[in-house]
């Protein structure tokens, strides 16, 4: 029988781990829809922006999967996306398809994103300090100051 230490220890754990995956996969889903987001334009600069994006939420993905990793667990988060993550890429492909301004489009649908993601790493920062470890909050602070200069770029690039 365990005691009440030990069942505490694990729920924090096994709290703290729920919150890094799920962080996890909206990174894959952020990676993902500004991959599909290339797709959609024909300026070279948004690309160049776009690409860059989706290279830092990999790079968010692969910090989270090496501390879920050093938890001893193994990231339950599939990198193919969640299915709202899916469905919000297809809402972009018809948004997309339909206006004229495809690049404008894209930009506010990024900045949705970027606006959903800083909310969520806010409160799953703020609500959760007793179970973050110093490292694992800078992190996710890094995190978090990093989609907060992506939003900031986006609406730069919107008033173009």
């Amino acid at each position: 029988m365990k005691t009440t230490r030990e069942s505490a220890r694990e729920a924090s754990h096994k709290d703290l781990v729920g919150l890094l995956t799920n962080l996890l996969q909206k990174n894959y889903d952020a990676e993902k829809g500004y991959r599909k987001a290339i797709e959609h334009t024909k300026n070279p600069e948004l690309k160049s922006f776009l690409k860059n994006q989706a290279t830092q939420r990999n790079h968010f993905a692969t910090e989270l999967d090496k501390r879920i990793h050093m938890l001893n667990e193994h990231p339950k988060a599939k990198a193919i996306g969640s299915t709202l993550g899916n469905i919000h890429r297809v809402w972009m492909d018809f948004k997309s398809s339909w206006s004229k301004k495809s690049d404008e489009v894209i930009l506010e649908e990024c900045l949705r994103g970027e606006k959903a993601s800083l909310k969520e790493y806010e409160e799953r920062i703020n609500k959760n300090k007793i179970l973050l470890t110093p490292d694992i909050k800078a992190m996710l602070e890094n995190h978090r100051d990093k989609v907060r200069e992506t939003v900031s770029e986006i609406k730069k690039l919107e008033d173009l």
